[in-house]
């Protein structure tokens, strides 16, 4: 962190003490004046945040996204649905509670909700396995898809996992398996599909859920083909380069976008959604209503070749112009000039009196 991002934070934290003394005094029925200060207080508090947080950099965004208080799976269908039944069991194994979803409402209309949930305190996040899906995870979210589509109801996906679970139980398993299985029928979905990147989106383990016609990515979540840390392990052979990692993973959710990969940024208030999980709710779910509205347009076939054509889109190659092509071709060797001037024919013949020589 720079110097001017540390005073930044300073002033931040000397302004929210403030604040939370003005709303105290307020509280015990003080007759000091303090609405109007606690208004413009915290007015200048929202335009700092906001000031501090379009200059963070990708890695200070990582960070953001893990944060602990910010609002998780669950926290999203309570404050954005109504009717939520959840739905347990892959019908093979076991329950994983690393990945929920059920049947729920959004204004009344039935769909599908399913994603990865963490946990808030240490049994909490032993219960979700810190949000790292197992093999079985995968199977109930592909089984609760399936349920969609035969309801033919939205299906709508919250992701916010660092990964699948890479443990030796997992791969015992099939976790590889289990993730391909759900990318593959998921593109055969015949109902709208929604993703929403709320926090991490880590590798397979994000995608396993996240086959779509709409991505939508919070804006202080990240989406990557794997953590900074684990990208560091591998180029630099030490995680602590994870900063730089990020820069080059083009992880965040305005580098998503130009991409192509993400379909639109969800704004978050300022500082951060777990500053105002309520008002992060209320911006999520009028983003989700916009693109039901959009999918709603469509009809089955069109849903799946829109999937297939949005995700055969992702990536950019640049390939050289002709001529750049032909000055790079390296001249050919002598022999290979004798070769080609000899013809096909003659060439079997030569190779039959040098064998012979060599006998």
């Amino acid at each position: 962190m720079s110097d001017h991002q540390k005073e930044a934070e300073l002033s931040l934290a000397d302004l929210q003490r403030k604040i939370d003394e003005l709303k105290h005094l307020s509280g015990t029925g003080s007759k000091a004046p303090a609405g109007a200060q606690l208004a413009q207080l915290t007015e200048q508090l929202n335009r700092m945040l906001a000031e501090v947080h379009r200059n963070l950099s990708p890695w200070q965004r990582v960070l953001l996204a893990r944060h602990p208080q910010r609002p998780y799976t669950l926290d999203y269908i309570e404050h954005i649905f109504t009717d939520f039944m959840e739905l347990a069991g892959d019908r093979r194994f076991r329950d994983d509670k690393a990945i929920i979803g059920g049947f729920a409402k959004l204004d009344d209309r039935p769909v599908m909700v399913l994603g990865t949930q963490k946990g808030r305190d240490m049994k909490d996040n032993v219960l979700h396995n810190f949000g790292w899906p197992n093999p079985e995870g995968y199977r109930k979210a592909l089984r609760l898809a399936m349920l969609a589509d035969k309801a033919k109801v939205p299906l709508i996906t919250f992701i916010d996992t660092p990964g699948a679970y890479p443990g030796v139980s997992s791969e015992e398993r099939h976790i590889a398996e289990a993730i391909a299985v759900n990318l593959r029928d998921m593109f055969k979905l015949g109902v709208p599909v929604i993703s929403v990147v709320i926090g991490e989106g880590g590798s397979g383990g994000a995608l396993g859920i996240g086959i779509c016609n709409r991505m939508l990515v919070l804006e202080n979540a990240y989406y990557s083909v794997i953590t900074p840390e684990g990208c560091a392990a591998i180029l630099w052979k030490d995680r602590s380069f994870a900063p730089q990692a990020a820069e080059c993973l083009q992880l965040t959710a305005d580098r998503l976008l130009e991409l192509g990969i993400a379909d639109a940024i969800v704004p978050e208030p300022p500082g951060g959604a777990h500053r105002d999980p309520d008002a992060a709710a209320e911006t999520v779910g009028a983003e989700l209503r916009r693109q039901l509205f959009e999918l709603d347009k469509l009809s089955a076939e069109d849903l799946r070749e829109g999937r297939y054509r949005k995700f055969r889109a992702i990536g950019k190659f640049l390939l050289a112009e002709p001529e750049a092509a032909a000055e790079t071709e390296t001249a050919p060797a002598p022999e290979e000039d004798a070769a080609a001037e000899a013809g096909p024919a003659e060439a079997p013949a030569s190779r039959t009196k040098r064998r012979k020589k060599s006998e």
